[in-house]
């Protein structure tokens, strides 16, 4: 028997975020990276090249010119930097992090222990069906389609725009794509999107497995020192997604500084949008870990009846001691039966402080700090840096 759970232990352990599925097997058998080591840097540096460095190199001696009077330039065009060179480079930074993070959460849980031994079995069989969810072919596929998708109406709007840039060329008789255009079409914006997505799908497959762990039997206690019932230590998992949401954020912060802050850029549109998008962040990380809010309400509301009821009976016991009875409703019998009882006011007093929600300001912090950092420079070109830096502080401090 302790074998099994030996076993089962070691499944649940061996959970690997960033391994598995097709593009993974496709990069191994090219030597990108190995089995035992992801080599995230160098694949930072390949994929950064292929989506960046080669419309640039396609657009010489062009790409070299920051001459916008003829259209914008390469060098100059913010969205290019934001998605094909610091978000392409993130997302690879960010596969080390992110299974190196998760996988220390997952160690812990059988190290507390936190899942209750006879729920290992279903806690190792809900590994493998994660394991089987991340290695999907289909979700791949879906993933290679939709940024495709993209791509395609990226590529009719560059055929609608009225002014040149790098990409294309802008005439009364047609737009024609340049070669870092047609480049960027079918390589550069696919690969984005197929990161992007593929990094949100894992992040998916993770949250139902937390989510399953939540309906468990766990091995949870009110008057743990971390305030969470032993569960403190999930709280802070979405930091290790820090570097995989700023690159998201350089992005999606490009895009709105291009469409829509433009020509509307005033603190409270600026504020607006950092608001929303904080929230959007905040709810990708809420979504698996308010699956804890139940066990954990149910322990404090089941654990207070009890220690309520026992605090009763001590302090009824301390009140005959001192008054020789009971003011209220005092009885002989209760005298003789109720002889030696401890103290639980601290315990009552810990398990009513104690939180039903992982997600706080603190655990929140760098993830939140690296959401809205690409909005804060976004934002410092085009309204006071001191109110920017007010909104900032606010938002972080919420």
């Amino acid at each position: 028997m302790s074998d099994g759970r030996a076993s089962q232990s070691k499944e649940i352990e061996d959970y690997l975020a960033s391994h598995g599925g097709p593009f993974f097997e496709l990069q191994k058998r090219l030597g990108l990276l190995h089995e035992r080591a992801l080599k995230t840097f160098e694949r930072a540096l390949i994929f950064i090249g292929i989506a960046w460095a080669v419309p640039f190199v396609l657009g010489l001696p062009q790409s070299l010119s920051l001459d916008s009077t003829s259209g914008l330039p390469y060098l100059l065009d913010v969205g290019a930097w934001a998605k094909f060179f610091i978000a392409i480079g993130a997302f690879m930074l960010a596969e080390q992090q992110v299974e190196q993070g998760l996988r220390q959460r997952l160690r812990h849980v059988v190290a507390a222990p936190i899942i209750a031994p006879e729920s290992l079995p279903a806690a190792a069989q809900a590994v493998n069906v994660a394991l089987r969810r991340r290695n999907s072919r289909i979700a791949e596929i879906a993933c290679l389609v939709i940024a495709y998708t993209a791509a395609s109406v990226a590529l009719r709007h560059l055929y609608t725009v009225d002014k040149s840039s790098w990409s294309v060329i802008a005439s009364p008789a047609g737009n024609t794509l340049t070669l870092a255009g047609w480049w960027t079409v079918f390589f550069s914006i696919p690969l984005f999107w197929f990161l992007a997505l593929r990094g949100l799908w894992r992040h998916f497959v993770w949250s139902l497995l937390l989510r399953k762990v939540a309906s468990l039997e766990l091995r949870l206690v009110s008057t743990h020192p971390d305030g969470r019932a032993g569960l403190g230590f999930l709280a802070d998992y979405p930091n290790a997604y820090m570097t995989f949401i700023f690159g998201v954020s350089c992005a999606v912060a490009a895009a709105v500084a291009k469409n829509v802050l433009h020509e509307t850029a005033t603190i409270t549109n600026i504020t607006i949008l950092m608001v929303v998008w904080l929230l959007i962040v905040h709810a990708l990380f809420a979504f698996p870990l308010s699956a804890f809010a139940r066990p954990l309400g149910n322990l404090k509301k089941a654990t207070l009846a009890r220690l309520g009821a026992r605090a009763t009976q001590y302090h009824r016991l301390a009140e005959r001691k001192l008054i020789d009875d009971n003011i209220a409703a005092n009885s002989a019998a209760e005298a003789a039966q109720v002889q030696d009882v401890p103290d639980p006011s601290k315990q009552y007093e810990t398990t009513r402080k104690m939180s039903t929600f992982l997600l706080n300001r603190s655990t929140l912090l760098p993830v939140s700090a690296a959401a809205l950092l690409p909005y804060t420079i976004v934002a410092i070109n085009r309204v006071p840096f001191k109110e920017v830096m007010s909104l900032l502080k606010k938002l972080l401090l919420l």
